[in-house]
């Protein structure tokens, strides 16, 4: 079992590579959060409930000697609608396409029913290269981290596939983040760059900006609404009669719920709860943008919108 460290000597240079990795794994085994710490800036929302990304969020971690694209997928799980069905196949075609997979499987909790799931379907994938991804080693012990490194050394083995490399990190405390991209690089076809310099993330603004209210109106209610929150970005269009030097963004967007008995959930007594969410994001959307941003929200009811495909296409599945 290779089980990497910051210590272990680096491969010698080669040429430049370029090219694209995906991180699976349950609902909330860190996946987002790994690839904003990976490229450095926040491309892919975060929160701590389960499924929260839906979208294929694409990081862009640019190095003199590579670009690695990371291809963010939803939680592969059990699905129970028809939203949870597209969800998987949007993971499966992913793991088709793609240069390198990265397994994502928490330090802090033992493997279950889930990671087998997900381990089983690797297994069937014989071309592509495996990396298993310890994540949140800051919430443990070292003796239960090492417990957990040989529990996934021996998952590989039972599946009959050896991991490419088993590597420990935390993307909260910075721990061997960088050591995942040097060990991810070398999987990576040669080429050129596949994106221009700077470029983040390939999301179409709108998507993530619907993301960001998405992330700001999940806070605090993950409970209630685990995951009946779709949001559409209506319009964006510059404020007129703005002079040159004070642009304002009009940004004008729906929240869309299941059900009537949601609205007071989202809107909050007196509209404060939908506040504080229209300025949380506002902040967050300005920082993306580099502009100033007005942003009008609307809470709409969409009757069971995971479940109907006609809805599931207009709100963007």
């Amino acid at each position: 079992m290779s089980v990497r460290t910051q210590s272990s000597e680096q491969p010698a240079e080669a040429s430049h590579r370029a090219g694209f990795a995906c991180f699976v794994g349950r609902p909330n085994a860190g996946k987002s959060t790994l690839t904003n710490a990976l490229v450095g800036q926040k491309v892919a929302i975060t929160a701590d409930q389960p499924q929260t990304t839906r979208h294929t969020v694409r990081g862009i971690v640019h190095r003199p000697d590579a670009q690695l694209i990371l291809v963010d997928t939803p939680g592969l799980h059990k699905p129970r609608t028809l939203l949870g069905q597209r969800l998987n196949d949007v993971v499966r075609t992913t793991w088709a396409e793609v240069d390198v997979i990265g397994f994502c499987l928490p330090a802090n909790e033992k493997l279950g029913p889930g990671d087998r799931f997900i381990a089983k379907e690797l297994a069937s994938i014989k071309k592509t290269p495996k990396i298993a991804i310890v994540t949140k080693t800051d919430l443990v012990e070292s003796k239960q981290l090492a417990e957990q490194l040989i529990a996934i050394d021996q998952l590989g083995k039972e599946l009959g596939f050896e991991w490419a490399e088993i590597v420990p990190v935390s993307a909260v405390a910075d721990k061997q983040v960088d050591l995942l991209a040097d060990l991810l690089v070398p999987l990576l076809p040669e080429g050129p760059a596949l994106y221009p310099e700077g470029d983040l993330t390939d999301e179409p603004e709108q998507v993530m900006i619907a993301e960001l209210i998405r992330e700001a109106a999940l806070e605090g209610v993950r409970d209630e609404l685990p995951h009946s929150i779709a949001v559409v970005v209506e319009e964006m269009l510059p404020r007129e009669d703005r002079p040159a030097d004070r642009p304002l963004l009009d940004i004008h967007a729906f929240v869309y719920i299941e059900r009537p008995s949601q609205k007071g959930i989202i809107i909050g007594p007196k509209g404060k709860r939908l506040k504080e969410v229209g300025i949380k994001s506002r902040k967050q959307i300005e920082a993306l943008l580099g502009t100033p941003v007005f942003l009008d929200l609307h809470v709409k009811v969409a009757k069971d919108w995971q479940r109907d495909p006609r809805q599931l296409r207009k709100l963007g599945f």
